[in-house]
């Protein structure tokens, strides 16, 4: 008996089947269970329920924490096409970029955060192009990028730098080439346009008057409230400690402005961080679902602040020494919205904050 429980005692652990096929190739991160390998060339990214993280080299086994979930990341690189004009789809940039690697000078990698904020699974090579490109294409919209016809070489690299360090500051990824192409051969405009076109809500003709109904929405709301407020509970703090170690104020006024920035995102995060539940408007007492849905828009809102504030600290660490006023006003507007959307998810209904105004 003793020989059959030294025999278990020294058989090697079973090992946890994970296909990965995908990884590297269609898929960037794939959900990982405990147990398994860590892939060659890959590494494992674990996050507990506070959304603090840690990684795992290539080789090593995989052994969670109660409460731990676990992402397998492929490097890369990656190609794809990014469109920078809606409008134009037929100009297109071919990308190549890498997921950043380990930097021993940071807690936690930027990639990694997105990976504890907004992965919901697996993250597809395609979902993650299309995340790149609506970033570009919001930049480009707001005048913060710019990439005008018959682009000069100084203009060019003008562009590549700020599309680069957008690149790493939102989403952690190092972009290794990109170059201008032609997408006419493979986009289809016309059926674009008719895509569109049906998208549109048919008008209707002129009818007895018929009671008020609520527009449908599209996504639901306890859902997407939970998905950012996530975001904005992981992310904001990380967001103030780069913009406290990007920002070099140049004189006196620089500094206060900074100092207040930086206090009114403490207090954001702070009402985050105490956000009443979306269902409840006291205990044990439900509320209305128009209002419901009201909050979760103020929530979706107050994510794409925060979108807003990543590709700023962008430009803020491509101003170098000097940080032009311009872009103190910029973050004074973005924290402004994310101060209204966040009041406003923990208000009961619309009118209540313009009741208790002074």
């Amino acid at each position: 008996m003793f020989g059959s429980l030294l025999k278990n005692a020294f058989r090697p652990l079973r090992q946890t089947e994970f296909s990965c096929a995908s990884l590297g190739v269609s898929a960037i991160a794939l959900p990982a269970p405990g147990g398994c390998i860590i892939p060659p060339r890959c590494a494992a990214v674990l996050v507990d329920r506070g959304g603090h993280t840690r990684r795992l080299g290539e080789g090593a086994r995989l052994a969670l924490i109660e409460g731990e979930t676990a992402w397998c990341v492929h490097p890369g690189p990656y190609t794809c096409d990014l469109t920078p004009f809606a409008a134009s789809p037929e100009i297109g940039l071919r990308l190549s970029f890498a997921v950043d690697a380990t930097d021993p000078r940071a807690t936690q990698q930027r990639f990694d955060l997105f990976l504890a904020s907004e992965a919901h699974g697996a993250v597809g090579l395609e979902d993650f192009a299309l995340a790149l490109e609506h970033a570009l294409q919001h930049e480009l919209a707001q005048g913060h990028l710019e990439l005008p016809p018959c682009t000069t070489l100084e203009e060019w690299n003008s562009f590549r730098s700020g599309f680069n360090q957008l690149m790493y500051t939102r989403f952690g990824i190092t972009v290794d080439d990109c170059v201008p192409v032609d997408l006419a051969g493979s986009r289809d405009y016309a059926r674009m346009l008719e895509a569109r076109l049906a998208a549109q809500p048919v008008p209707v003709p002129l009818l007895p008057p018929a009671p008020p109904a609520a527009p449908p929405e599209a996504f639901d709301p306890a859902c997407e409230d939970a998905r950012a407020l996530r975001r904005l509970f992981l992310e904001l703090p990380c967001l103030m400690c780069s913009l406290r170690m990007a920002v070099l104020p140049s004189d006196q006024s620089q500094f206060r402005q900074h100092q207040e920035l930086l206090r009114r995102l403490d207090l954001v995060s702070l009402a985050v961080g105490t956000m009443p539940a979306l269902e409840l408007a006291a205990p044990n007492e439900a509320l209305p679902a128009s209002e419901q849905l009201r909050r979760a828009r103020h929530s979706r809102s107050a994510a794409i602040a925060l979108d807003e504030a990543w590709a700023l600290l962008a430009r803020l660490k491509q101003a170098g020494d000097v940080t032009p006023a311009l872009l103190f006003d910029e973050a004074d507007r973005i924290v402004s919205n994310l101060e209204c959307d966040t009041a406003e998810r923990r208000a009961l209904s619309a009118t209540e904050l313009d009741e208790v105004a002074p």
